[in-house]
């Protein structure tokens, strides 16, 4: 079992709440996780035809069976959760801990019925801090960009490209079936490939429906499916009307570039170093790895892009108190100092003061006197 930077943070969080929620894409390691850190709790997995069966026609016996139990895959049943609610308010003694790879699902049965009496994690697959704590990151980007951050790929030690042909097939046969009714997975299929070339950049609904050959109101509903089972987010842009210019599309990320290079069909660390959307993934590699350190580390920071209909832009901005951050980042191994207009651009339009960082594909680390330049290898939030 690899060390999770949540572990700690989900330890701390059972001896205060009676259920405990650990939500993420299929295959980040919650099964492992929530079976590692609860040895001493029945475990039930809602996949398994006669355990869902048993907890969906008789909850009140399934829910009875143990008095600490681990469900996994809960949004298989979700008639549960109204039946967790009455347990935990009158027998404190009882213990839950709950995964799932549906998110707004899941979000949507707790706050009905679980508020104030459950706390919230979320694991991604392994961040490159992970990776490196349990010595197993690859020295390479291109290889690590490639090869992605799932668990089973390192512990194994498996073929990616075939786990992750095997991974979207089983993506698409169960996950978008059980969201959504899609009757065509071709054409879903063929939309989240083009959602891969897009990883990123701003998303234009138009120009997606029209490659995709659907509607627009498709598309925002395919996008949610895809949000919902955290293989993609989007990231906002900022909000503070500064000047009128201003795009106010999101953009839209994967969670993991190995998926993404899978569905682009980059299977070696050459192709990707030659492909024209390298900059891209390693945007989307930086920017995910950051809401891995957020979501796990549970920081509650929000994170924006800003750009105005010139081309002028800065790639990552957040807030921490009344500081605020902007980032950088340069797929580049070499610093050149056009990679400070950002910086410069943003000073002029807001007059605020900022915390600035490049984060790059080099290996030097420099604190300058407007910016600190860092190497990918040692991104911080």
């Amino acid at each position: 079992m690899f060390k999770r930077t949540l572990s700690s943070l989900i330890v701390k969080a059972s001896k205060q709440y009676s259920v405990i929620s650990i939500t993420g894409p299929r295959q980040s390691g919650k099964t492992t996780l929530s079976k590692g850190l609860f040895s001493d709790f029945a475990y039930f997995n809602l996949e398994n035809p006669l355990t869902r069966e048993f907890a969906k026609n008789d909850p009140k016996a399934f829910l009875a069976q143990d008095k600490k139990m681990v469900i996994d895959e809960i949004q298989r049943v979700p008639e549960l959760f109204s039946y967790l609610q009455v347990i935990v308010d009158n027998e404190k003694k009882r213990k839950f801990v709950i995964t799932g790879s549906q998110n707004f699902l899941i979000s949507e049965k707790i706050s009905q019925t679980l508020a104030g009496r459950i706390a919230i994690f979320r694991l991604l697959p392994l961040s490159l801090k992970e990776l490196q704590n349990n010595k197993i990151a690859p020295v390479d980007i291109y290889k690590l960009l490639v090869k992605g951050g799932y668990p089973r790929l390192y512990d194994e030690k498996l073929d990616f490209s075939e786990w992750y042909a095997n991974y979207i097939e089983t993506y698409l046969q169960r996950d978008v079936r059980e969201i959504k009714e899609i009757k065509n997975l071709s054409d879903f299929q063929t939309f989240l490939g083009l959602c891969a070339g897009r990883t990123g950049q701003i998303l234009n609904l138009s120009s997606l429906a029209n490659d995709a050959g659907v509607s627009v109101p498709t598309i925002k509903e395919w996008l949610s499916v895809l949000e919902a089972s955290y293989v993609i987010y989007r990231l906002q842009p900022f909000y503070e009307n500064f000047n009128k210019r201003l795009i106010k599309s999101p953009k839209i990320y994967f969670y993991d570039t190995g998926l993404a290079c899978a569905l682009l069909g980059i299977k070696t660390e050459k192709e990707l170093a030659k492909h024209p959307l390298m900059g891209n993934i390693f945007e989307t590699f930086v920017v995910s790895e950051l809401q891995k350190q957020n979501l796990h580390r549970q920081m509650r920071l929000n994170f924006y892009y800003l750009r105005d209909k010139q081309g002028n832009e800065v790639d990552l901005l957040y807030k921490t108190g009344q500081k605020l951050h902007l980032l950088e980042i340069k797929s580049a191994q070499s610093f050149r100092l056009d990679f400070v207009n950002a910086f410069d651009y943003f000073a002029k339009i807001s007059g605020k003061e900022t915390e600035n960082q490049i984060i790059y594909g080099g290996d030097l680390k420099q604190k300058r006197s407007n910016f600190v330049l860092l190497p990918w290898r040692e991104m911080c939030l």
